[in-house]
């Protein structure tokens, strides 16, 4: 686990075995459909302890990041996208970043879903597309007006060994998608539930935040397209991610929704390093980078 890199060639060959069509032009695929009818055991946090990214002679020098989709109802357009384009991200990323590694969480609401919180291992190579195959899309989500999105920052925190953060003395990044206003809290009785933990009481989202945010930069981004619910909660979104999170929230478009989560991973490692720093150009009117 964390070993290897992600190449082109092993990510054309599991797409073809997986029954998509891959692109050589493009670098995408196309035909991404998330098969499951229920949560795979190994996302299940019922399964697991904890999950580690730790330094290594081929990787000294890790970088964890958290990827968390939203599977409830209205989001499988934004899941689609990212798996589709996930290799035009991750030959982006490695050709700058050769550290790394990708956890992949599939994020719904611990108030009405069976599988509210699916987290994977963190790797480095093809096995991050297989884990983003596993997830499973309950399209649940309830009339709550938000979903579990804080779950990220509440499994990273608690149920992750990061040597970047111990060893290194630096932070991690999570970033969660979604088009519903940030919740303001995990209720404890259905975390405890679903994650396997030992709660006392409801984890409230800014005393979360503001430990999470000690061990990760965290980045959330609103989808703003016609098959989701960001046009129903524009300001509320705004307002409840935007004052916590700032300059780290973040609006895409479908289209625009692979350069994003670049972008916010380009951000977080300009401010706190990488193990190889790619050197900057510019930055446009737009606060865009270039490299």
């Amino acid at each position: 686990m964390g070993s290897g890199s992600w190449t082109t060639a092993s990510y054309s060959a599991y797409a073809s075995t997986s029954g998509k069509l891959y692109s050589a032009t493009t670098g995408r695929v196309t035909g991404q459909v998330f098969h499951q009818s229920h949560i795979d055991p190994s996302l299940d946090p019922k399964h697991f302890m904890i999950r580690e990214c730790v330094d290594s002679d081929e990787h000294p020098n890790t970088v964890p990041i958290i990827l968390g989709l939203d599977v409830t109802g209205s989001m499988g357009s934004a899941c689609k996208e990212t798996a589709e384009a996930l290799n035009v991200i991750m030959t982006n990323l490695y050709k700058k970043y050769k550290d790394i590694e990708f956890c992949v969480m599939g994020i719904g609401d611990l108030a009405y879903d069976d599988a509210p919180i699916q987290m994977s291992q963190f790797e480095s190579d093809v096995r991050i597309a297989e884990a983003v195959d596993k997830i499973y899309m309950e399209h649940g989500g309830g009339g709550n007006s938000y979903e579990s999105y804080t779950a990220a920052w509440y499994m990273g925190l608690k149920r992750t060994k990061l040597d970047r953060i111990e060893k290194q003395g630096r932070k991690g990044i999570i970033i969660t998608m979604g088009d519903e206003p940030l919740n303001p809290y995990l209720p404890v009785q259905e975390l405890n539930e679903a994650a396997n933990c030992t709660e006392q009481a409801d984890i409230e989202t800014d005393k979360l935040y503001e430990e999470a945010s000690k061990n990760f930069d965290i980045y959330h981004i609103a989808i703003d397209d016609r098959s989701s619910c960001y046009a129903s909660y524009r300001n509320e979104i705004k307002n409840s991610f935007g004052k916590l999170l700032g300059q780290n929230f973040k609006v895409s478009t479908i289209n625009e929704l692979s350069a994003k989560i670049e972008e916010c991973i380009d951000n977080s490692l300009m401010k706190n390093g990488s193990s190889e720093m790619p050197e900057m150009n510019a930055i446009n009117e737009n606060g865009e980078i270039s490299w």
